[in-house]
């Protein structure tokens, strides 16, 4: 049976705590394996210990842009301790949204660019957040020799992912996929190699799944929507995502 893989999920966020092993046993169930990103030190912290109690959680560790501005050297200190332990760095990234001044942006790009230097020296994948900052993500990441790179709940232009293939990057697509035709006409327009499917729980989603909180059970009506956008089969496309997923991670 082929494994599935949620791209991007925190499952070390407090809105999954007490659900940790039910949401761990449906993951061995339906066989899904889950990329689980961190925010910052405490969610690094958790994240390492939920990667201790499944093989299933592959623990991404690193600082969001949301949370640059405090100090960065315990989240680095805890990539370099945990470097054989952790399967990539993220969810890093820039997004001006979270900043009040210029100070603060260059501050947030000089945090991505050391995390970036981080996965380059460690050869470790990155999951990146690229909201309203795609374009200077994309003329950043030419400069460091990282070896893969997806850019997570994808939301750009057809031009910009088109520069995103180029690069030679993956892109995620999420639940929203089921319901947007944007969405969907960016999938049609991705390379298959470089596509992934994630939900970013805990987000919830209005238009679809009764706005709960996002689950990694999710990821099979993903992958069905997305099979029908590629004309492809469920399994077809199953099998593709457990190939591309596992390039992305080097496993």
């Amino acid at each position: 049976m082929d494994w599935l893989y949620d791209a991007h999920i925190h499952l070390s966020d407090s809105e999954y705590e007490l659900d940790i092993p039910s949401i761990l046993n449906t993951m061995k169930k339906i066989h899904i394996k889950a990329c689980c990103v961190s925010m910052d030190y405490t969610s690094s912290q958790k994240t390492l210990e939920l990667g201790k109690k499944s093989e299933l959680v592959l623990p991404f560790i690193g600082i969001h842009p949301e949370k640059a501005q405090d100090d960065p050297e315990p989240v680095f200190n805890l990539i370099n301790e945990n470097k054989e332990k952790i399967s990539g760095i993220g969810e890093i990234g820039l997004d001006p949204t979270y900043t009040n001044s210029n100070e603060e942006l260059s501050k947030q790009e000089k945090v991505f660019r050391s995390q970036l230097s981080l996965a380059e020296e460690l050869k470790k994948p990155v999951s990146i957040h690229s909201r309203k900052a795609l374009d200077e993500i994309l003329k950043i990441l030419p400069s460091y020799n990282v070896p893969t790179v997806l850019l997570h709940w994808f939301d750009g232009s057809k031009k910009q992912l088109q520069k995103v293939m180029d690069l030679d990057c993956y892109a995620s697509f999420g639940p929203v996929m089921v319901y947007s035709k944007d969405k969907q006409v960016l999938l049609s327009h991705a390379r298959q190699d470089k596509i992934l499917v994630e939900t970013d729980g805990p987000v919830k989603y209005s238009r679809c799944f009764n706005n709960k909180t996002a689950q990694i059970s999710f990821i099979p009506s993903v992958v069905f929507c997305a099979s029908k956008v590629l004309c492809l089969s469920y399994d077809e496309l199953s099998k593709l995502l457990e190939q591309n997923s596992q390039r992305y991670l080097s496993i």
